[in-house]
């Protein structure tokens, strides 16, 4: 019990929504980090590029420095005119240079910057020597020049370096930062589409399972009971479509209880009315025999409403036969005018003693049906609005179809239904309340409660819909799928 309500629709949508929430949660996490990531990698180049640039523009600053000493040294290599500070003032530009370089090379730099740094700091010893040696030989001429020149371009050559490697680092900080949008760009979609993925199977399930339901219950109120109701999803609605299943069940034991007692009842009081019908017919003889009008008269009347009670008896057996499956009852495309044309050729008499005007609007349509079937549902609406028509009374009737169905509709103007009892006109021996009272010599019959089923079988609707301005009868449409799937 527990294993199923895991398959709940109450624990599938916490479920769902859980899972569908996740996607977007490790997203945002997963921003979060790189976010941070990139933050903490841009802080630490900044850094890094902020002490080398400090770095190299300290050690420009001292070779530049030292130079300048270097060539006044050179200058007031003369020991009449050079004063001790001089040397001294030298020797802290070199001890300064060098501590700048160091710094520099302590630095996080790559090999070819080491190795221009160091090449600065041979070149500035050899300025240094050269100097030291000029002083010691007492020399006039010296290549000091060229030491210089030498030194400056190393220098050069490293501060340019220094740019070069900012530069990269920049484009490199650029491209992975960009690489890293993409890469989140692309894991966010990813994350999205399975995201949706998950909700739209789990939406497919939970809708599937609904639909299942509304067309259980609307077969089960349109007493459609043939098609076992099976609902596939989660626990609870299929527990549901297992009680409409067993709801089902009852409605078929109850049906086919009515339909066999329906069948048993005409079978018993189909004896009867052969006896009396053959009684009736030998009073008729008699009464004719012996010249006796009153006793023929009645007599007649006998054996008009003996025939009413023959006719509800073909309908009792005919209603009790509704589920057994023949091999006749087989579906093929029929022309629904053509089956309409001969049901009103057959009612012409019927038409003519009442003097009914018929109205038609026929339209060629090809259904896919069980003809008798059809045929039968055609003779009992005719029937029903030429039975319940006044004398000089008109009735209408309307065959089309569109894409779909085929739609037939059939007006007349006798006393109409109750708003009320629109739904149960359909059901076993009904009488309309408008015939409460009334001088109508007819007895309910099953005749709509057949044209209902048969309907239902070809999955199609009847109804009892509004009259027409014009008119105050009663107005029944029905409608029946066209394809040969239905």
């Amino acid at each position: 019990m527990k294993l199923k309500n895991l398959f709940s629709l109450k624990s599938l949508l916490i479920f769902g929504l859980s899972v569908a929430l996740t996607p977007f949660f490790i997203g945002f996490l997963y921003a979060t980090f790189a976010i941070r990531d990139m933050s903490m990698l841009g802080r630490s180049m900044n850094a890094e590029i902020f002490e080398q640039t400090k770095a190299i523009g300290v050690v420009l600053l001292k070779a530049s420095d030292i130079e300048r000493k270097a060539r006044l040294f050179v200058l007031l290599s003369d020991p009449a005119v050079q004063e001790p500070y001089e040397r001294q003032s030298y020797e802290n530009a070199r001890i300064a240079f060098k501590n700048a370089l160091n710094q520099l090379l302590k630095l996080s730099v790559d090999n070819k910057i080491a190795l221009l740094g160091n090449e600065l700091l041979a070149k500035e010893d050899i300025i240094y020597q050269q100097i030291s040696n000029t002083e010691a030989e007492n020399l006039m001429r010296l290549p000091i020049d060229e030491a210089f020149q030498g030194f400056r371009e190393t220098a050069n050559n490293l501060s340019h370096e220094i740019e070069t490697s900012v530069d990269l680092k920049f484009k490199g900080f650029s491209a992975n930062a960009e690489d890293l949008e993409h890469t989140h760009f692309y894991a966010g979609i990813l994350l999205f589409l399975l995201s949706l993925v998950f909700i739209i199977v789990l939406l497919s399930i939970v809708t599937r399972a609904i639909w299942q339901l509304n067309m259980a219950v609307r077969r089960l109120s349109a007493r459609d009971l043939v098609e076992p109701i099976n609902i596939v999803g989660p626990s609870d609605l299929s527990y549901l479509g297992t009680q409409l299943e067993y709801l089902r069940q009852q409605f078929v034991e109850l049906e086919n209880s009515k339909q066999n007692f329906i069948y048993n009842f005409a079978n018993e009081i189909h004896v009867p009315i052969d006896t009396i019908h053959g009684c009736a017919e030998f009073l008729i003889c008699e009464a004719t025999a012996n010249m006796n009008r009153s006793a023929q008269k009645v007599a007649e009347n006998l054996l008009a409403e003996i025939k009413i009670l023959e006719t509800l008896y073909k309908q009792l057996l005919r209603y009790s036969q509704l589920n057994t499956q023949t091999d006749a009852q087989i579906k093929e495309i029929t022309n629904v005018d053509a089956v309409l044309e001969s049901v009103v050729d057959a009612f012409q008499t019927d038409l003519q003693q009442k003097s009914i005007i018929l109205h038609k609007f026929i339209e060629p349509v090809q259904l896919f049906c069980i003809q008798s079937e059809l045929h039968t549902i055609f003779e009992q609406l005719l029937a029903n609005a030429i039975k319940f028509s006044p004398q000089n009374g008109e009735i209408r009737m309307v065959l089309h179809s569109n894409a779909e169905q085929m739609e037939f509709e059939i007006e007349d103007e006798g006393p109409g239904i109750a708003p009320a009892q629109h739904l149960a006109v359909f059901e076993p021996f009904f009488r309309s309340q408008t015939l409460v009272g009334t001088d109508n010599k007819h007895v309910p019959g099953v005749g709509l409660a057949i044209v209902r089923q048969y309907i239902i079988k070809h999955q199609g609707t009847v109804e009892i819909i509004d009259s027409s301005p014009d008119q105050l009868g009663t107005r029944v449409l029905v409608k029946i799928p066209l394809g040969a799937n239905s």
